[in-house]
């Protein structure tokens, strides 16, 4: 095998913010071969990533969305962290065959656990049954997990997510990446940087806060990458999407249960969308949304009041788009893509003293789509450190508490992503020692380095 090869994924990173706001990233992808391509579909990470790494369709791979509802337990299923959720062989393990000897590290890149990769670090939270949520990390082999935080220090889980998402989750994973590098010299190395992403959507791409804070990610990188070329380790970057500014919230849920669609559950006072006893309903994701028709016979009266609804560019049908085997099987059986200045929410309540109450908190699991407002605490909580230092205090002493600090303004919310069709200069990037023409190509890119 040549010599060792890093893949970074720096999360919203695009031409044009390395021209707008580069210092070290202009210079020395000056030095290579940049190239910006059509993003995966949707543009949304779990997907972007496993098309990266298996060079396979998401009618392929089957991961249609960062969630999606499963027809047999009638939930939806958002941010799952098994590996075995993405078929076809991963990139690793093509190159395994090639060289028996042949190792690679996944360092918080999606769908990590029970990975065949042979060394990991993956965010997971431990849940003790007196109701407490122990922030921490998953890893592979698993006496790595206490031997890295000897010497790092814990992961820094609460900015990893949420309103105090920053940039010293990127700073632990680049550290991490290093103390891997030393300690086991893996042939490839895939490392996850999301720090660009929390400022662009909340402010979108030209925020006020947006130089500042590539700054930082542009010294993160200038670190590590100086680190591993002095390794001589080949570096090759890529980005998943960039980010579209959006000031317009879609409700479909809402719009459906305007139609007599979908079935409320009332549960201690507080509204749940019951999903299996609804005939149409949305799983939002950003731009995309994907749409389950429980009744079948209603298929043709959605696509009209989804193409006669504003903010919406484009309806798809599910199987068109993604086939008929595993990707068929996991999307809706409509797709919509958002117009550039739209996005989807999951919301289905209409009146806020009634919303569930996992929808104030920051939980990724409970709510049906991903919710871009929890990276906001909400602008109307008097007192929130010192509510934030009592629900903490409490849940060490094993309360059960809810940290209702996220706002129910979507208004907020100033960047997206997960169209299709965007403009060069926020299409995703990859620079390397050659070009790329599409999403797929990542993977031969990684393949041929070791060829």
């Amino acid at each position: 095998m040549p010599s060792r090869l890093a893949l970074i994924d720096v999360v919203g990173l695009t031409t044009g913010l390395i021209e707008k706001h580069g210092t070290f990233l202009q210079e020395w992808s000056a030095r290579k071969t940049v190239s910006t391509f059509e993003p995966a579909f949707p543009a949304v990470t779990t997907t972007a990533q496993s098309t990266y790494l298996t060079g396979k369709s998401p009618a392929e791979h089957g991961i249609v969305g960062n969630g999606w509802y499963d027809r047999t337990d009638a939930e939806h299923k958002f941010w799952k962290q098994s590996n075995h959720l993405v078929s076809g062989e991963k990139v690793w393990e093509t190159l395994k065959k090639e060289n028996p000897d042949f190792t690679c590290a996944k360092l918080f890149w999606w769908y990590n656990m029970y990975s065949s990769a042979d060394y990991t670090i993956t965010p997971r939270p431990m849940y003790p049954a007196d109701g407490r949520k122990v922030f921490d990390v998953y890893t592979q082999p698993m006496k790595m997990r206490e031997e890295i935080k000897v010497d790092l220090g814990d992961f820094p889980f609460f900015t990893f997510w949420g309103p105090k998402a920053g940039i010293a989750c990127s700073q632990w994973i680049a550290k991490s990446a290093q103390w891997v590098e030393e300690k086991y010299t893996p042939n490839l190395n895939l490392i996850y940087l999301p720090h660009l992403d929390y400022i662009l959507q909340r402010e979108g791409p030209n925020g006020k806060s947006v130089a500042a804070e590539f700054k930082k990610i542009d010294d993160v990188l200038e670190d590590l990458i100086s680190y591993l070329e002095d390794k001589d380790i080949e570096v090759m970057l890529v980005s998943e999407y960039g980010i579209s500014e959006v000031s317009k919230p879609i409700h479909l849920n809402r719009l459906f249960r305007e139609q007599g669609w979908i079935t409320i559950k009332e549960e201690l006072g507080r509204e749940q969308l019951d999903l299996g006893a609804s005939q149409v309903f949305a799983i939002a994701d950003h731009q995309i949304s994907h749409i389950y028709l429980n009744d079948p016979s209603l298929k043709e009266q959605v696509r009209s009041l989804l193409e006669d609804t504003s903010g919406i560019e484009a309806v798809h049908d599910g199987k068109e788009e993604f086939g008929t085997g595993i990707g068929g099987e996991r999307a809706g059986d409509l797709v919509v893509e958002a117009t550039p200045d739209s996005w989807f929410t999951y919301y289905y309540w209409l009146d806020d003293a009634l919303a569930p109450d996992f929808a104030r908190c920051i939980d990724i699991h409970r709510k049906c789509g991903y919710d871009p407002v929890e990276l906001f605490i909400d602008p109307e909580l008097k007192l929130a450190p010192l509510k934030i230092a009592t629900f903490l205090a409490m849940k060490k002493l094993g309360f059960r508490v809810l940290m209702d600090l996220i706002p129910l303004d979507t208004t907020l919310v100033k960047g997206s992503h997960g169209r299709r069709n965007v403009p060069s200069h926020e299409q995703p990037l990859f620079i390397g020692n050659q070009k790329v023409s599409n999403a797929e190509e990542v993977y031969q890119a990684v393949k041929k380095w070791f060829s």
